[in-house]
């Protein structure tokens, strides 16, 4: 295999506008919702207003006299042949998951859970006989506050979500390094930390958010064909395909999913939803091709949420910083069901609370937590946002407690760039990197000693607009692939990638990939690739993508992998192109086969001017008039990858808030970004995933919030409530990348895709903390509002505090050991 160095470039690394942009701007896309075929039915979806309560009847009548309703169809009509979602991450042998039906059958356990369907010949149609549906209800109690549902007991009266398991706790997921090796034990570090050095014990909450995509799901589908075919607005077509077979028994051969044109996904769509097995279903059951189209508000309140934690967490440091032990407890909001892969998205935290540090000892304890709210799952880095948050929180509260700049503290303890490749106290191996070259970028593009100057001066004169500086130098596991790694932690699939590369007769290319686009720009990148190593324009390369038919293998989009590990099948197929070439450019030129070069697209014999392009030999081949014995006449290639590591992109980002201490209203002065994120394909792409990451992990840090009432109503059910930030709400953004190529792929690639989202949160929060830190300030509860804030500073919220959370590090997951509520710090005694 040609290593990239070795290679002319044309373009890699060059700025191209995305190919996949003139159709989307111009509206000549194909969305799922303007899929129309003949005779197509439509559905409505009848759901609980309660979260919790048995189902006592259904009165379907009214509904099924309506103007051109074809069919209303309930749980109990389907509850033997509907079948149950899948989990494909059971992270422990006893994991408790109740089943999850598409159609409730008896009792609905959140509010926005499906317990009837309506299927007429047009859309409002359904919707307006879906409100003749006549359910009874009995409600019964929820379980909503994560605590006190991880606390419940049948036994102290606690509400339990699914009364019938006898617990609301899932699965307690634990990994200490003691135990496997890669440590000390944490328990003895925080211990000795105690007598002679320093324990910080902070308590973070991650609030629930939602994926919010711009276009909302949709789901249709034709049986009436050889085949049956579902288009779907979703993130895994493949893995999709795979799920519809195994859960309803229809051959994978019969079935054939195509994710067309998709607007956003973020994790969202990275499922298998009841609305896609009720299409499904009922397209079957009535014989005729059936379309489901969210509403916005139907999204918000039941396709699947992220985050919803509470983190506990303790440092063990020395007095001079140097940090000898870290332990961290979670807990981790499930929703009333365990999804696809929502019970081990909080689990791929646990390799990277270490971060960049070099922690001696770990311990991470995770338990999950069944509630009647709206079920978890993947969001924007899934996991990994989370344990940036907690890690770079606490090593600013360590910061503060040495009485040390914050970059200081983590200069520290960070890995250095000679000690690459290093092995962590998770586990885990970083091929690359190099945190001091893009925290001096970084700090230059900041200004950071000048904005330091700054900040001493207003809190001299006593300014009653505060300036903060926050930091975050994070790292991060991407290209969520090698399937040993993933069998190891129980996961359900493998996270290799295909990919097939063929050369036409004209010399134009066709790249098939397994990964399925929903706005990164897999076209434009996969093209320059290709365009590169066979040395053909970029005009010539067309990449075909997301239907089952086409790309008949492959596992899909999700986890910064598309390039680390779709990319390089792209370019395994490609070198397999060129090999399979070489051996008839050899015999068109009348050489030996190893005195033939490849370069800029054109067959060389070495030392003359004989040569014959790429293109030359795709016709010959085509032709076959001349070819050499044995061999077959075509240059496609296919390649499956499936990496031996994870590849870690990191970066050190920086902000400066502005608090205004008499009101609680925060500004955004300054954000810089430098990532490493090892060798760039498209930097206008890059460009472009930075930001709107940076924008969601900002969100998250001011804004953004799932808010449910007393009841398990969610009152942030619309845009008017679920604050979802626009360009005018945030400032230009300073970006720069540095340079380590990971040794994990021949492109040197890390993934992009997750590291704004990643960084960000941590960065802005530590800001504004920063800015009120002298004031008695510790914590603000994201998102930080003006009220938060305010309160804050008075003393007077207890969001900014926290409460107590339990231990539940043993194996059955006891309580035990309340301590009392707030952020502690502790010295040795013999300070």
């Amino acid at each position: 295999m040609t290593a990239l160095d070795d290679r002319p470039t044309a373009e890699i690394g060059r700025d191209r506008r995305r190919k996949e942009d003139q159709r989307l701007i111009t509206g000549r896309t194909r969305w799922t919702d303007n899929i129309q075929l003949p005779g197509m039915l439509h559905l409505a979806m009848v759901r609980s207003p309660f979260a919790h309560a048995r189902i006592v009847s259904i009165d379907t009548s009214a509904a099924k006299q309506a103007t051109n309703v074809v069919a209303v169809i309930t749980g109990q009509e389907v509850a033997e042949e509907q079948g149950a979602l899948p989990n494909a991450w059971p992270i422990t042998p006893d994991q408790v998951a109740p089943a999850h039906p598409p159609i409730a059958v008896d009792r609905a356990t959140f509010a926005g859970e499906i317990v009837a369907v309506v299927a007429a010949r047009s859309a409002a149609e359904a919707r307006d006989a879906a409100e003749l549906v006549d359910v009874e209800y009995e409600e019964l109690p929820a379980a909503l506050d994560l605590k006190d549902a991880a606390a419940a007991t049948p036994e102290n009266g606690g509400v339990i979500a699914h009364p019938d398991l006898g617990t609301n706790k899932s699965a307690l997921w634990v990994f200490d390094s003691a135990a496997a090796g890669t440590g000390g034990d944490v328990e003895a570090a925080i211990a000795k930390a105690r007598t002679d050095g320093i324990v910080l014990e902070r308590e973070y909450r991650q609030q629930r958010l939602i994926p919010a995509f711009m276009e909302p799901r949709s789901c249709v589908v034709d049986p009436t064909g050889e085949q049956i075919t579902m288009w779907s607005a979703t993130q895994i077509p493949h893995i999709l395909r795979f799920l519809l077979a195994a859960v309803t028994g229809v051959s994978e051969s019969k079935i054939r999913v195509i994710a067309p044109d998709v607007g956003g996904g973020f994790g969202g769509k990275l499922q298998s939803t009841p609305e896609e097995f009720i299409v499904f279903l009922l397209a079957r059951r009535l014989g005729k091709p059936v379309k489901y189209t969210e509403t916005r508000s139907e999204s918000l309140v039941s396709a699947h949420h992220g985050r919803d934690q509470w983190q506990k967490l303790t440092l063990a440091a020395e007095r001079d910083g140097t940090v000898t032990g870290f332990k961290v407890e979670l807990l981790a909001d499930l929703g009333a069901y365990v999804a696809l892969v929502g019970g081990g998205v909080p689990v791929l935290g646990a390799f990277m609370f270490n971060a960049i540090y070099k922690f001696p000892a770990y311990h991470f304890a995770c338990q999950t937590v069944l509630t009647n709210k709206t079920w978890t799952d993947a969001y924007r880095g899934a996991g990994r946002p989370e344990a940036t948050f907690g890690i770079e929180r606490i090593m600013d509260e360590l910061a503060a407690e040495v009485g040390v700049d914050p970059l200081q503290i983590r200069q520290k303890n960070w890995i250095t760039h000679e000690e690459f490749p290093f092995t962590t106290v998770a586990g885990l191996t970083y091929d690359s990197g190099n945190y001091e070259a893009a925290t001096a970028r970084a700090r230059e593009m900041f200004g950071y000693d000048e904005l330091r100057a700054e900040q001493a001066a207003r809190r001299e004169s006593g300014d009653p607009v505060q300036l903060g500086i926050g930091v975050s130098t994070f790292t991060e596991m991407c290209g969520l692939a090698p399937s040993r790694v993933l069998g190891t932690l129980d996961y359900g699939a493998g996270g290799w990638e295909a990919a097939s590369v063929r050369m036409l007769p004209t010399g134009k290319v066709e790249v098939v990939t397994g990964a399925s686009p929903h706005g990164q720009g897999h076209e434009t990148a996969f093209s320059q690739i290709v365009a590169d190593r066979l040395g053909v324009p970029f005009e010539d390369v067309e990449v075909l993508h997301g239907d089952t038919q086409v790309s008949v293998k492959g596992l899909d989009t999700y986890g910064s992998r598309s390039l680390v590990v779709g990319g390089e099948a792209v370019v395994r197929a490609a070198d397999k192109v060129i090999e399979k070439a070489k051996v008839i450019a050899a015999h068109l030129l009348e050489a030996s086969e190893g005195d033939i070069e490849f370069s800029a697209g054109r067959f060389a014999v070495r030392g003359t001017d004989q040569g014959v392009g790429i293109a030359e030999v795709a016709l010959a081949t085509f032709a076959a008039h001349n070819l050499p014995d044995g061999v077959e006449p075509s240059l496609d290639s296919d390649a499956v990858y499936d990496p031996v590591n994870f590849s870690f992109p990191h970066g050190t980002h920086l902000c400066a808030m502005e608090v205004d201490t008499e009101t609680g209203e925060l500004t955004m002065r300054k954000y810089v970004a430098c990532d490493d994120i090892g060798n760039v394909i498209n930097p206008l792409i890059v460009s472009g995933q930075v930001h709107g990451g940076l924008v969601q992990g900002i969100a998250q840090a001011l804004w953004e919030e799932a808010v449910y009432d007393e009841s398990g109503t969610l009152v942030s059910g619309s845009f008017v409530d679920y604050l979802l930030p626009t360009a005018a709400d945030t400032i230009s953004f300073d970006i720069d990348h540095t340079t380590t190529p990971a040794t994990s792929n021949t492109l040197g690639t890390k993934g992009v895709g997750e590291a704004g989202t990643i960084a960000s949160t941590p960065a802005v929060v530590n800001a504004v903390v920063d800015a009120v830190r002298h004031l008695g300030v510790n914590d603000v509860q994201m998102p930080c509002t003006p009220e938060r804030v305010w309160k804050a500073i008075q003393g007077g919220d207890p969001a900014t505090r926290g409460a107590a959370m339990p231990h539940f590090g043993d194996a059955d997951g006891a309580q035990g050991n309340q301590e009392e509520p707030g952020a502690q710090s502790t010295e040795g005694a013999a300070q």
